[in-house]
């Protein structure tokens, strides 16, 4: 933005901060309701993503909106190391009963990035103050994504982060992600996400299981792997190992959480690998107020209480406004069963995905679980061949969605290494004839993306 004479101009939307050049346009929304949005020359866009998965209960909702104002009109903030609140005390309590034992107490923040921050800062100073001050080691995925804070990008696996980094932070030691679609030769799904968890063993040993902290992973993959779920031997594996070596297993549910996968804890899906801490955050605030979680056992928290405490704390965590739009959130799930409908309406979308899959020269796989799905881009079907990524696919198919009326999340991760995909996770109170319309929306994007592609002769694209 630039003024006569040279001078910047002053201001700008949030994007003045993003890279120029971008061929994908930015609309100015102008308003919103349920799972539709409008920019200001009266476009229609179905929001397919949820912005980035936080929308859980679409845009608009009055029970929400009420809670709010009613909130704000009684008290709008009280400074937890100062006062205590009761929508802070409800809260806590009513997500620690939907987590179950084992998860009793609820640090909370204001979104996941300060969460995943709160969580290892947590099992940090629980070490140190039982003795084991060697335990400093963050072990994560690659590829993987935990947050924009410097120490949540820090344990994020993406290649293309490393100029960032390099010493200038304390980087989590990487082991690989159980992928499932394109997998090394002589490898299945199941005998690959085994050898990935050997390689977590293997790690610890090379580092020391005395030296590792924890073991930081998302249950279900978001952006960065497009929606990868582990198979169930690989969450009895993982647990093993860091229970035998004495490291902490902590699930990144910012994402995948609240609902979108078919349980409000996806831990839930894996029963006999319980983490020892869970982290949460988007659709508990629902994109009304930002909202985040640690949630984690008594027994830990009420034993570093009596050792000196952990008193980290930020200026709106757990502030009272926030806690009553969780607490309204929360009522809505169950008003609207919300987390029975993502188990149907994500039958209902991926089968619709499967179906463009199969009608698509350049859709190779989709993925995922609930209402949290993947649909990845190649150039070639046969030999999963990614398309190339000077051909910026992941620009490109949000550039078509919205000619097309559709919004849809994607961007290249780990410069295109393990391949390009866009995630369709709407809210989850869509309705039938709703996801119907969204499909219609998606493949009319593909398809033009498809026409564009063979247009410049990209490789086996035609």
């Amino acid at each position: 933005m630039k003024q006569s004479g040279g001078h910047a101009a002053p201001g700008g939307t949030q994007d003045v901060f993003y890279r120029r050049g971008s061929p994908v346009p930015l609309p100015l929304i102008e308003r919103a309701a349920g799972i539709y949005m409008w920019d200001e020359q009266g476009n229609e866009y179905i929001d397919a993503s949820s912005g980035p998965m936080v929308s859980a209960l679409g845009h608009g909702n009055e029970a929400v909106v009420e809670a709010i104002t009613r909130q704000a009109s009684r008290l709008d903030y009280a400074y937890t190391r100062v006062a205590r609140n009761r929508p802070n005390l409800e809260y806590a309590d009513r997500l620690a009963r939907l987590a179950g034992p084992g998860f009793e107490r609820v640090f909370l923040s204001s979104g996941g990035s300060e969460a995943i921050d709160a969580a290892v800062k947590f099992l940090r100073r629980h070490a140190v103050a039982a003795g084991q001050t060697s335990r400093r080691r963050l072990i994560s995925l690659m590829p993987s994504y935990h947050g924009a804070t410097l120490g949540a990008t820090a344990m994020t696996g993406d290649d293309s982060l490393e100029p960032l980094l390099d010493g200038f932070a304390v980087v989590s030691d990487k082991v690989p992600a159980p992928l499932s679609y394109r997998l090394p030769k002589d490898h299945t799904a199941d005998s690959y996400a085994a050898h990935c968890a050997g390689a977590l063993e293997a790690k610890i040993l090379e580092l020391g299981s005395e030296n590792v902290l924890a073991f930081v992973l998302e249950p279900v993959g978001g952006l960065a792997t497009g929606a990868v779920v582990p198979p169930p031997g690989y969450f009895r594996a993982i647990r093993d190992i860091c229970t035998r070596h004495g490291v902490h297993l902590v699930f990144d549910e910012v994402l995948c959480g609240t609902g979108r996968s078919g349980k409000f804890i996806t831990a839930h899906h894996w029963p006999d690998a319980r983490p020892d801490l869970i982290v949460m955050a988007k659709g508990l605030g629902a994109g009304y107020s930002p909202l985040g979680a640690v949630l984690a056992p008594a027994s830990m928290v009420d034993e570093l209480a009596t050792l000196g405490g952990f008193e980290s704390s930020y200026s709106y965590n757990a502030n009272p406004i926030s806690c009553a739009v969780g607490l309204a959130v929360l009522d809505e799930f169950d008003r609207l069963e919300l987390v029975d409908r993502a188990v149907h309406l994500g039958t209902l979308l991926r089968e619709g995905l499967e179906a463009i899959r199969d009608r698509s020269p350049i859709v190779g796989d989709v993925r995922g679980l609930g209402m949290l799905l993947a649909v990845e881009m190649v150039a070639d079907k046969d030999s999963k061949l990614p398309l190339p990524v000077e051909a910026t696919p992941t620009e490109r198919i949000r550039a078509h969605g919205l000619r097309n009326g559709v919004m849809l999340y994607s961007r290249e991760t780990s410069r295109g290494r393990f391949g390009h995909w866009f995630m369709v996770a709407p809210p989850l109170t869509i309705s039938d004839e709703e996801s119907v319309e969204l499909l219609r929306r998606t493949e009319a994007a593909v398809s033009d993306l498809y026409a564009e592609l063979r247009t410049e002769g990209i490789p086996n694209s035609g």
